[in-house]
């Protein structure tokens, strides 16, 4: 026997149906994305500019960190701010026309929060962390709030073309120490598989709490704090067409270049 279906019954279905995708593309849009900009190698091989703006950076995400287009300090994304380390070691927010050829940025939400008992080295800080994460093959926004010792950041000033390879840029780079500051410690672990689009392991970048200095992190001790992470199963990867991500060489092994750039720690 067949059913005819009435004009009202079919358009409860239809309404039915369309609840139900926009429910799912909803939960979709919640789950935990690392948005990536460019990839760490194309920086490695001198790509330092993009063409992806500050202000369309803060539509994918709330805290992360980067860099600036001419390799123009650190960028630190932190609350839905992006800040702009310089190589002077002030820090400014970032306007929204500037771009950066490097950035990661997530929506932050707190999977868990932890607390060290005692105080930890950077080295000691990344053992004890990679103790408390379930799944290293997942990335991990990690937020540590504290009191921090003997704080070394870095920045490089703003680069000319034609564009020096990054380990050799690193050279120029400015330094910038801190006895004891309360702050803020910005990190994106990412698996090791990811090498070549982001750091294998810890990428930590660090803002004072008035929110006055800060950089990349080459060392410092974490005195006390606590620490907060987010669990990351999806990735959004964003690749340049500009000429000069064309024309990178982004097939040779650059694992020795990277550790010399992030500081051999």
């Amino acid at each position: 026997m067949k059913t005819k279906l009435s004009r009202n019954s079919l358009r409860s279905v239809l309404l039915l149906l369309v609840i139900l995708f926009a429910t799912l593309a909803a939960n979709a849009q919640q789950e935990p994305r690392l948005y990536t900009y460019s990839t760490i190698d194309a920086l490695l091989a001198g790509v330092y500019d993009g063409d992806l703006t500050v202000a369309e950076l803060r539509t994918k995400g709330n805290f992360g960190l980067g860099t600036f287009n001419r390799l123009d300090g650190e960028m630190i994304m932190l609350d839905g701010v992006c800040y702009h380390a310089k190589s002077d070691g002030t820090v400014v927010v970032a306007g929204p026309e500037e771009k950066t050829p490097l950035a990661y940025v997530t929506r932050f939400r707190t999977t868990a929060t932890v607390r060290p008992g005692a105080a930890l080295s950077l080295l000691e800080l990344e053992k004890w962390l990679d103790q408390r994460l379930q799944n290293k093959n997942l990335f991990y926004a990690i937020r540590i709030d504290g009191l921090f010792r003997d704080v070394s950041v870095r920045a490089v000033p703003p680069q000319s073309e034609p564009y020096k390879p990054l380990a050799e840029v690193v050279r120029t780079q400015v330094v910038h120490d801190y006895a004891e500051t309360r702050g803020v410690l910005v990190g994106i672990r990412s698996p090791a598989f990811t090498r070549g689009v982001s750091v294998p392991g810890y990428h930590w970048h660090y803002l004072t709490g008035d929110r006055k200095h800060g950089g990349h992190v080459l060392k410092l001790t974490l005195a006390e704090g606590s620490a907060r992470f987010q669990e990351i199963a999806a990735l959004d990867l964003q690749l340049p067409r500009s000429e000069g991500f064309a024309k990178a060489d982004q097939e040779r092994d650059r694992a020795q270049e990277l550790k010399k750039v992030e500081g051999e720690r």
